[in-house]
């Protein structure tokens, strides 16, 4: 049962997740491919300190692929409580299914009417627009084969592009921990099949499941060093929290210790032949995100030291918007930043939607009864 508070809480949560990953993807994206020195050459020794135009992107707070895959993310959650009550409980299908309404805005001039299952997400007009998404997430998307940790899709792809979507499980906060580690690690499969890669997402989703309920920082990352250590290939990941969290003693937080976590010695270079990825390694991204949160001043400072580097700037972004949003809710986020961001209605009206669901799923639907409106926009089919 939920209290009046506690749903208050949890809503401001949710908001201030979603939200907060969408501010840092949309700061981050105008450094996308910069080294710390053209960051600085570009926009001066303190690196960027606000939005600011993207340069393949235009406005300030133009969003990227990593907020459209988080937006079909919650979707998909919300349609795998609704199309339970058909008995239908599979919710890695309906995680896929929401990504293949995503890949269709990467090559459709707009909606499409004639899909039954669209709901209202994917009628959302502004979606359809290429926003850089990553080489994994087209080609694990391209067909309708679900990909999984036996037969995983770009087995070699380890870059954040997965993780900088799975901020959403973690607010299933009704969940086990470990339910919720499972099910971002297997839907990071479906186009990011390398256990970097996948258990990056993971662990992303059980820090913010920790913090969205209540943990501190630091006890969230401590508890999912411990899930972690049970799955195969965990110790890149494990190694690269347990170097976040001892970077924190280990002087002044700027530029240049986000830089050493962002490229840690032994880490291979994603840019390389064979690797996969359009980026740096996911779990060294993962490191600044939990670094830049445990050190930050407040949402705007955490921020700003996740994207002034030469490392994934993006990725980096989005995990430390989304990792202070569920700590702190969304009335702790910028003003001056919200205001300009892209999307801010649909994300807006999407984290209500989730929370209502999470929250009075069975006064909306049930095995008898639905309200055709929430069907409408969350259609069993």
């Amino acid at each position: 049962m939920w209290g009046r508070i506690e749903q208050q809480d949890f809503r401001s949560r949710v908001r201030g997740t979603l939200l907060g990953s969408a501010l840092g993807d949309a700061l981050g994206a105008p450094l996308a491919g910069l080294t710390l020195d053209g960051i600085r050459e570009a926009h001066g020794p303190d690196g960027l300190t606000a939005p600011a135009p993207a340069p393949a992107l235009g406005r300030r707070g133009r969003v990227t692929a990593a907020t459209q895959l988080t937006l079909f993310t919650v979707d998909g959650l919300i349609r795998a409580h609704v199309r339970r009550d058909t008995g239908a409980w599979h919710p890695p299908t309906d995680i896929h299914r929401a990504y293949l309404r995503w890949a269709a805005t990467q090559h459709d001039w707009g909606p499409d009417e004639r899909r039954k299952d669209n709901g209202w997400l994917a009628q959302e007009e502004w979606l359809y627009a290429r926003r850089g998404p990553s080489r994994a997430c087209l080609t694990g998307f391209a067909d309708e084969a679900l990909g999984t940790l036996d037969q995983p899709k770009n087995p070699a792809a380890r870059d954040a592009a997965a993780a900088a979507r799975s901020a959403p499980f973690g607010l299933l906060v009704g969940w086990e921990p470990a339910l919720v580690l499972q099910l971002a690690v297997e839907c990071a499969a479906q186009s990011h099949g390398h256990p970097t890669a996948s258990l990056s997402a993971g662990a992303l989703a059980v820090i913010v499941h920790g913090l969205t309920r209540g943990d501190s920082l630091d006890a969230a990352v401590q508890r999912t060093l411990g899930l972690l250590g049970a799955r195969p290939g965990h110790q890149p990941v494990t190694d690269a929290l347990q170097r976040a969290l001892s970077a924190v003693t280990q002087g002044s937080p700027g530029p240049r210790a986000v830089e050493t976590l962002g490229r840690a010695a032994g880490s291979p270079d994603a840019d390389s032949p064979g690797t996969g990825s359009d980026g740096p390694d996911a779990a060294d991204t993962l490191a600044v995100a939990v670094y830049c949160a445990l050190v930050a001043e407040d949402i705007a400072h955490g921020l700003r030291l996740a994207v002034n580097h030469g490392g994934d700037s993006t990725a980096a972004g989005a995990l430390c918007g989304a990792l202070l949003g569920a700590l702190h809710g969304e009335t702790a986020l910028p003003a001056a930043w919200l205001a300009e961001l892209e999307g801010r209605a649909t994300l807006l009206e999407i984290a209500e939607d989730f929370a209502l669901e999470m929250t009075q799923g069975p006064t909306l639907h049930s095995p008898t009864e639905a309200s055709p409106g929430w069907l409408a926009r969350y259609p069993r089919g």
